[in-house]
């Protein structure tokens, strides 16, 4: 059942407030911050996870627990480096802290990156700023 023009008009306004506000909560559910897939983590992560099985194996045949353990840690290490890939932030796409100029501001210490809860606090404050007005 197709939307009414008035519903479809509230549904883009919506989707463009979303974008002017949340831009960042967009590219997190759209999947644009996971990019593209890095095969070099990929294959090295399964190179490095071939060779947790081989010492594990290999420490089952010789009846060494740690050479074992340590094949399962090095396989453990290779299926998350394969999966996951490194992290990279995306700094120079929001500004980082020197803000979008390029530039840090001058005075006062350096800022490090704000953590989710700041962030979610100053967006919290910049709404409240606003209702009041």
């Amino acid at each position: 059942m197709p939307l009414s023009e008035q519903e479809q008009r509230l549904l883009d306004e919506m989707e463009r407030s979303l974008y002017q506000n949340d831009a960042e909560f967009v590219a997190a559910v759209s999947g644009g911050g996971r990019g593209r897939t890095n095969y070099t983590a990929l294959v090295s992560g399964i190179l490095v996870a071939v060779l947790g099985v081989g010492l594990l194996v290999a420490g089952i045949m010789l009846r060494q627990p740690i050479i074992g353990v340590a094949g399962f840690i090095v396989m453990f290490v290779g299926v998350l480096l394969a999966i996951g890939g490194p992290r990279h932030r995306r700094v120079a796409a929001s500004g980082g802290p020197s803000g979008p100029s390029g530039k840090r501001p001058s005075g006062g210490p350096p800022r490090r990156p704000a953590g989710f809860m700041d962030r979610m606090n100053d967006r919290w404050e910049r709404r409240q700023g606003d209702d009041r007005r």
